[in-house]
């Protein structure tokens, strides 16, 4: 009778560890198609997330650009503030601009020219973007909206010369956020005449800036600011853009277009250079209002 017992409780235990173990196999194989679910799910997540992350620092990124200080308010009796808004169907155009004070120095007559006849052009930029629009025989062209916007920023130097950065900002249908392009200028009160790259900076000195610019960089990679996902500036990139600089008494600021030193989702604009730092590149010569 006791072997009978021992018998039948070894047949117990022997069934249960067989349930046990088939239990195990069930949930293995469940997890095992649970989890490229999971994954699949997850990655999913991680680029919805990292997608949403880019928007922010985009916008973060544009508005630091908006936000940042300028001199208009010092110069507003030389300033005369324009502003141009078009709203269509299928596009709008919103310009900011300035114009210069002609009742100060006749001679501001030459930058306001500049600006209302070449840079502006009001005329031009809406034929110019009906002539694209004729170019698609698309529906999806017929109803592409885009939209243009100029807005600037504005220094002096020494009481001599104005320094003005515009930064457009063009937006299409589609597109996720805006791209954002510069163009600097600067213009001599006392002269009335714009002054480009080559009146501040000795000839064939592009190679040796780019230097000076890169090093600025690399410096802001290593101390780990927003510059972490930029890279180097190309000589070819900085020949189409060496005209780009605002200027005041103490630095010198590059502005460079999405994509050149940074992407558009991160990093900076520009990249400001002490004039110090710029001696060995600086034109000495009395008209140059940066030699100190």
């Amino acid at each position: 009778m006791k072997y009978l017992y021992v018998l039948l409780l070894f047949v117990i235990l022997s069934a249960c560890k067989d349930d046990k173990q088939k239990e195990n196999i069930i949930d293995s194989e469940i997890i095992e198609d649970i989890n490229p679910v999971a994954k699949e799910t997850l990655q999913f997540k991680d680029e919805d997330i990292e997608s949403l992350d880019k928007s922010i620092t985009i916008k973060l990124k544009q508005k630091r650009l908006i936000q940042k200080a300028d001199e208009s308010e010092e110069l507003e009796e030389l300033i005369i503030d324009k502003k141009y808004l078009v709203e269509k169907d299928d596009y709008t155009i919103n310009f900011k601009y300035p114009l210069l004070n002609e009742t100060y120095k006749p001679t501001n007559s030459n930058f306001n020219e500049f600006i209302n006849d070449y840079y502006v052009n009001i005329t031009k930029s809406e034929s110019d973007i009906l002539e694209s629009k004729l170019l698609c025989d698309s529906i999806e062209a017929k109803t592409f909206r885009e939209e243009r916007f100029i807005d600037y920023k504005i220094y002096n130097v020494n009481d001599q010369l104005v320094s003005v950065l515009f930064y457009k900002e063009n937006f299409y249908s589609g597109a996720m956020h805006p791209s954002y392009s510069f163009d600097g200028f600067n213009f001599d009160l006392n002269r009335g005449v714009f002054m480009t790259y080559e009146d501040f900076f000795n000839q064939g000195s592009e190679e040796e800036l780019v230097g000076i610019i890169n090093e600025k960089i690399n410096e802001q990679i290593g101390e780990g600011d927003m510059y972490y996902d930029c890279w180097e500036l190309s000589l070819d990139d900085f020949f189409t853009s060496k005209n780009n600089f605002v200027l005041n008494d103490t630095y010198v600021e590059f502005y460079f277009d999405d994509c050149v030193i940074c992407p558009s989702y991160t990093g900076t604009y520009s990249i400001e250079l002490p004039l110090t730092d710029l001696l060995s590149v600086l034109k000495k010569y009395d008209l140059n209002p940066l030699i100190f």
